[in-house]
C-alpha cells in the first residue's frame, strides 16, 4: 500500500512543470489547461492586479474565461525567486505582459506574481496565484541584482 501512495504523490511532475503549463496556458488562451493546474480545493485562491480575491475554482474559471474572451495574453516569466520544501512551493515572479500596440509602438507591462503550489494526490498543483501592477525600473533592478547576487 504505501507504494501505490508514493506513487499517486508524484503524479504531475514539479511545480516548475505546473508553473511552465499554467504560462503556456495563458500564452495560447487554453483555458482546460490552465485549470489543470489548479488544486481540486474549495480554498484556491486568484488576485489579478488591481482584481478581487477570487476564492474557488468557478470563480477563478470564470475569470479566465473572461480575460480569454479578449484573446490570449502575451505573458513571459522572467525572473523567479523560489523557496521550496518537499510538500510546497512559494515562486515569486516577475512578468513581461505585451499590451496592445498603439501609435508610440508596443507597450508592456511589468507585473509580480506568487505562485503558491502544493503536492496533492494528483500530483503539485497551483493553490494560490496572487499578481500585483509591478514597474519597469523594480523589474530591471532585480534581475541585475540577482546576476550579482553574493551568497554567505
Amino acid at each position: 500500500m504505501p507504494k501505490a501512495k508514493l506513487q499517486a504523490a508524484t503524479v504531475g511532475g514539479t511545480a516548475d512543470a505546473i508553473e511552465a503549463q499554467f504560462y503556456e496556458a495563458l500564452q495560447t488562451g487554453d483555458l482546460e489547461k490552465l485549470m489543470a493546474c489548479w488544486a481540486d480545493e474549495d480554498d484556491i485562491v486568484c488576485i489579478h492586479p488591481g482584481g478581487p480575491r477570487l476564492v474557488g475554482s468557478a470563480s477563478i474559471r470564470a475569470a479566465f474565461e473572461a480575460l480569454f474572451a479578449h484573446g490570449t495574453i502575451a505573458i513571459q516569466p522572467v525572473h523567479i525567486c523560489k523557496v521550496e520544501s518537499l510538500t510546497s512551493a512559494m515562486h515569486n515572479v516577475i512578468e513581461r505582459v505585451a499590451l496592445l500596440a498603439t501609435d508610440d509602438g508596443a507597450q508592456e507591462a511589468v507585473v509580480v506574481a506568487t505562485n503558491v503550489y502544493q503536492r496533492t494526490a494528483q500530483g503539485w498543483r497551483m493553490v494560490a496565484h496572487h499578481a500585483s501592477p509591478g514597474t519597469a525600473a523594480v523589474a530591471a533592478s532585480e534581475i541585475q541584482a540577482a546576476g550579482t547576487q553574493v551568497l554567505h
